[in-house]
């Protein structure tokens, strides 16, 4: 008979769990002032979704608060509720504001995901309409950065009257992949943005053969240090908040998990920059009367041109593009304070 001893090793290969991602998580969720109601909402196919529900502790009558329409925030790709850290508090001041891991992400069930692009998205598009009937609200403003940016588009969609307010930030998959031009066509007026940063390009030239994250998985226990070494702007965005590795680690057991949510992602894009599906071919579904607000940091890979082109497809639709200074693809981490400015601003002209 085997010895289960020998094997004790396995498990420590890649140090990380659930209750590891839950201690750091836990360690993040200590900063937060206001009142914090967390736990697992499970979906009627018995899915769970990880959620938070930040209110304002010195909210005058706390059913005034009540009465606001809630605003719901949906993390990018590899992410998970900890990253709004530095905006909770801020955006919880005059309404109940919730935040979710995604299905396939952070603390959420990770269930398998079709390898087709259409349905991997209605996957993740329909977990986020049971979990808003599971939690009970009738309306939301829906705020997403990055592929949160593309399901909360493909959600105001489908359920538009769910939906008061679509606020996109550096949201990722609308640009059509552009035609590859002819040898000496190119224009010399034209900008040069700046191009994806060094470790999207490392993890770009092995997607096709990984799943995005596989390598940090791979790593072992040299995951978090991996982690460290390609992302040290995430540990500088918060070093006010920690003067150690919380961040990172966090975003390592986040990401060290089994593959599921990634899995989607992947079917969902040609590279890691571009989708299969470029959102800006959808944009004209979503009904005219809903406002949408887009936020691009104006040093981000992602390109803000975008967004004028999506003003210019909706016409007289309410659309809003800003452009948040010396803030990269991390809007909210990089300039926190003028994008709780923008965003309190927007949600207080939906009540």
């Amino acid at each position: 008979e085997l010895n289960s001893g020998n094997w004790s090793w396995w498990p420590s290969w890649r140090p990380t769990s659930m209750s590891l991602l839950k201690s750091a998580e836990a360690k993040i969720l200590a900063c937060i002032q206001n009142e914090v109601w967390s736990r697992f909402v499970t979906l009627p196919n018995q899915n769970r979704i990880w959620t938070l529900m930040v209110t304002n502790r010195t909210a005058r009558r706390p059913s005034d608060q009540a009465s606001q329409t809630p605003l719901v925030m949906v993390h990018g790709f590899g992410g998970g509720v900890g990253l709004w850290i530095r905006n909770l508090d801020s955006v919880s001041r005059s309404r109940p504001v919730y935040a979710f891991d995604l299905l396939g992400f952070g603390r959420s069930s990770r269930p398998s995901f079709p390898t087709d692009a259409s349905l991997a998205e209605e996957q993740f598009v329909s977990s986020i309409e049971q979990w808003r009937q599971t939690v009970g609200l009738e309306r939301m403003i829906l705020l997403g950065h990055s592929l949160g940016g593309y399901l909360a588009t493909s959600y105001s969609i489908q359920y538009p009257e769910r939906v008061s307010h679509l606020i996109l930030v550096d949201p990722w998959g609308f640009p059509e992949r552009p035609k590859p031009q002819p040898e000496g066509s190119s224009q010399g007026s034209e900008v040069k943005r700046p191009g994806p940063p060094r470790w999207v390009k490392a993890v770009a030239s092995v997607v096709t053969l990984f799943n995005p994250l596989a390598i940090i998985r791979a790593a072992g226990p040299w995951g978090p240090g991996l982690v460290n070494r390609f992302r040290p702007d995430f540990k500088s965005k918060f070093e006010d908040l920690f003067d150690d590795n919380t961040m990172t680690e966090y975003l390592y057991h986040c990401n060290a998990q089994t593959p599921s949510g990634e899995v989607g992602f992947r079917a969902m894009s040609e590279s890691l920059g571009w989708a299969k599906r470029p959102m800006v071919q959808r944009v004209n579904l979503l009904p005219p009367s809903l406002p949408v607000s887009m936020l691009y940091g104006a040093c981000s890979w992602v390109d803000s041109s975008t967004g004028k082109h999506v003003a210019q497809i909706r016409g007289q639709s309410p659309t809003r593009v800003v452009l948040i200074d010396d803030a990269s693809h991390h809007v909210y981490a990089d300039q926190p304070e003028e994008f709780n400015r923008v965003v309190e601003n927007i949600c207080n002209t939906v009540d």
